[in-house]
């Protein structure tokens, strides 16, 4: 990704919260690679801005980040802690920032440190302190129902190879799965560190989600919201039958409960299915002169009460 998660936003480092997130929706519109199919730059864009949001948005690895602790990929910079990276320093001293101990981190007073390199010479070591390894981070997308229903993938590591992924089930857009000991290798014997692997899930064209409810728009014929009955209806789990009651309008909701998203714990969801009336294709002779009679004698302005509303 880019050196300077900033740029890849088009912001400057005293954007704040919610100017990183409207850049980063207003690049999704026009870097999405759903949205943008015949786009072949458009994957390769999606990737480094959704890296460059998934590091500023969290506050705590923004400020990282600032401090030069971890780079734009989330890794932690190599420890710096021996004469030979100071030697440079100037008139500031060995390791010196803003004290007379600063730079040496959790390790104490100075001479601690030079008796410990000289113990680890004396035993044919380096002088190394055993350090965690960077946590590296990762960005994975995955189809809806995946991770509704749950799934395992596979991620494509740069330096070769690939990392399992188990998604439970309910896993949201954005959510961070922290895989641990599969990151980066640890200093001087030091243990390794975590993937952080962050889901990014792909819209799906029938289904949305609203928390644990799966709301659905099911489209019914002129006779199916006039008359009722059942029909055929989509849900996460596959079909299913719903009963349309007589005069259904458009915009009216029928719950089916248990029928959303399911946690390991805790109630399942519920779809919520909109319906939609939708003409026929075509409108042949008879229909439209049947409804010509019908209403010659069943007058009805839906809009009287809106309209009188609308007025006060």
């Amino acid at each position: 990704m880019s050196d300077d998660p900033y740029s890849a936003l088009g912001l400057s480092k005293s954007a704040s919260a919610a100017e990183i997130k409207k850049a980063y929706r207003k690049l999704v519109r026009t870097s999405h690679p759903d949205l943008h199919p015949d786009d072949a730059g458009a994957e390769a864009r999606f990737k480094v801005i959704t890296a460059a949001h998934d590091l500023l948005k969290d506050p705590a690895l923004r400020a990282r980040f600032d401090a030069g602790e971890i780079d734009a990929t989330g890794a932690e910079r190599p420890p710096r802690t021996y004469y030979r990276d100071h030697a440079d320093a100037g008139g500031q001293g060995f390791g010196q920032r803003s004290g007379p101990t600063s730079g040496f981190g959790d390790f104490g007073d100075p001479s601690d440190i030079f008796a410990h390199i000289l113990r680890q010479r004396a035993r044919g070591g380096d002088g190394g302190y055993p350090q965690p390894g960077p946590d590296l981070r990762y960005s994975l997308e995955v189809a809806f129902l995946d991770a509704v229903l749950g799934s395992k993938t596979r991620i494509s590591l740069p330096e070769g190879g690939n990392l399992e992924v188990r998604i439970p089930k309910g896993m949201q857009d954005g959510q961070s799965l922290r895989l641990r000991g599969r990151g980066g290798a640890g200093y001087d014997g030091g243990p390794a560190g975590d993937a952080l692997v962050t889901v990014q899930i792909r819209p799906h064209p029938v289904f949305r989600r609203e928390g644990d409810d799966i709301l659905i728009t099911l489209p019914i014929t002129i006779d199916e919201a006039v008359l009722g009955g059942k029909v055929t209806a989509p849900t996460i789990d596959g079909p299913v039958s719903v009963n349309i009651p007589k005069g259904a309008n458009s915009g009216r909701i029928l719950r089916l409960r248990g029928r959303g998203v399911a946690r390991a714990s805790g109630p399942a969801g519920d779809a919520l299915i909109e319906l939609r009336i939708v003409t026929p294709p075509a409108i042949d002779a008879a229909l439209s002169d049947f409804l010509a009679e019908w209403r010659k004698s069943h007058a009805n302005d839906p809009r009287k009460a809106m309209m009188q509303e609308a007025a006060e």
